[in-house]
């Protein structure tokens, strides 16, 4: 696709002011306004229902394989879980995830 440089500039901006204003919405309208108990208790959700939506593609599609599934990501990701539900430490899971990636990727390259 060939664009010309006004046509450009034109997605440029037009994406600068679409995100202004989605951000303003919430901010410049509402933000100095208390929000009602059952909006706020949705709120709290946000990120647990994010997160597995950008953890999981980098999973079971990760780049590095080309986007084959990984025991070694799989392996991880399952230890990151599982600690991060029993300690209920965002910082525990990390780290155990991280060292079980590098853990089990050691093991499956050397040994397997």
């Amino acid at each position: 696709m060939n664009y010309s440089d006004a046509n450009i500039w034109f997605i440029i901006a037009a994406l600068g002011i679409g995100t202004y204003l989605i951000r303003f919405s919430f901010l410049g309208i509402i933000g100095g306004r208390d929000l009602p108990d059952w909006v706020l208790r949705h709120l709290r959700y946000t990120p647990v229902a994010v997160m597995p939506g950008l953890v999981a593609p980098l999973v079971i599609w990760p780049a590095a394989t080309d986007g084959e599934t990984d025991p070694a990501r799989l392996i991880a990701a399952t230890v990151a879980l599982a600690v991060g539900y029993f300690s209920k430490s965002f910082l525990a899971a990390f780290f155990c995830g991280g060292a079980a990636l590098y853990l089990s990727l050691y093991v499956i390259n050397t040994w397997l």
